[in-house]
């Protein structure tokens, strides 16, 4: 089987949990591109959170927000770009503060919090390493308020964060909404977040349909490359479809779980050893 695009995503896939990138991890993306194989960015950061590194990669495309949004760098051209409406993120946003959970918003430019907690103030952190220049963080006194005020507002995602109660119940509840749909992360024990030095759980929510694997099945088409050949590499919950689907679905050392169940191949490799590496060396000639 030939491998014509590879499809990576970044945190603790090709940058490790101390935010640190392996030189052979560089090196196989360089393999990549002299080989003539398409390389793929998919993350659930937005493009404005995520820009510096894709540069240094030299991305062919990027699929940003989980699927929300899609890049084709080559052309410099946005190819799918999917928002919450106004009265979605209005019934997520006051349920939510109804129960005092921690909320954010991505959009373009900005994440927009009433305090920089969880993962808000994980990108904050790293703003300078991985960010472009404009993005900024806006603090508002009331999020709802902010959001009733705002009659246009293009936000890729909201993000629900909570490190004392798991947030199932409150992700089932959203369910009742055929609009959007939540996918759960867990920050807690092994998989704490190093960043911030902190245990939580957060959902991500989006509108319906979103993920990295309809990203790439968008990307199939749009390439004409079968899903058979492409090489999909992760470490998460969200990465979890694409691995599944992908003709190699790959998920490094320090995966969740339920990604290496899924996976056809374990890299032996941690991530900061050069998993990334392992995966693209073992499978592409």
């Amino acid at each position: 089987m030939k491998v014509k695009l590879v499809a990576s995503d970044l945190d603790g896939t090709i940058i490790d949990k101390n935010n640190k990138i392996s030189y052979k991890n560089f090196e196989a993306i360089n393999s990549i591109h002299k080989k003539n194989v398409s390389f793929a960015i998919c993350t659930g950061k937005t493009y404005s959170v995520s820009k510096k590194i894709c540069d240094q990669f030299t991305a062919d495309y990027g699929v940003f927000g989980n699927g929300t949004q899609i890049i084709d760098f080559k052309s410099n051209k946005e190819l799918l770009r999917k928002t919450l409406s106004k009265q979605d993120l209005l019934f997520i946003v006051t349920f939510a503060k109804r129960y005092n959970y921690h909320i954010h918003l991505y959009t373009d430019t900005e994440i927009i919090s009433e305090k920089l907690e969880y993962m808000d103030l994980r990108n904050y952190k790293l703003k300078n390493q991985n960010s472009m220049d404009i993005l900024n963080f806006k603090i508002v006194p009331n999020i709802l308020s902010y959001i009733e005020e705002h009659p246009i507002l293009d936000a890729f995602s909201a993000v629900i964060s909570s490190d004392d109660v798991s947030l199932g119940q409150f992700k089932t509840f959203l369910n009742i909404n055929p609009n959007i749909e939540a996918i759960t992360i867990n920050k807690r024990g092994k998989y704490r977040d190093k960043i911030i030095n902190k245990d939580y759980e957060y959902l991500n929510i989006t509108p319906t349909n979103v993920d990295k694997n309809e990203a790439l099945n968008f990307l199939s088409e749009y390439l004409n490359i079968s899903k058979e050949n492409m090489l999909a590499i992760g470490d998460n919950i969200n990465d979890l479809e694409m691995i599944k689907e992908s003709g190699i679905g790959v998920a490094v050392n320090e995966a969740y779980d339920d990604l290496k169940k899924v996976a056809k191949y374990v890299t032996k490799s941690s991530v900061s050893d050069g998993a990334f590496a392992e995966a693209i060396n073992t499978f592409i000639d």
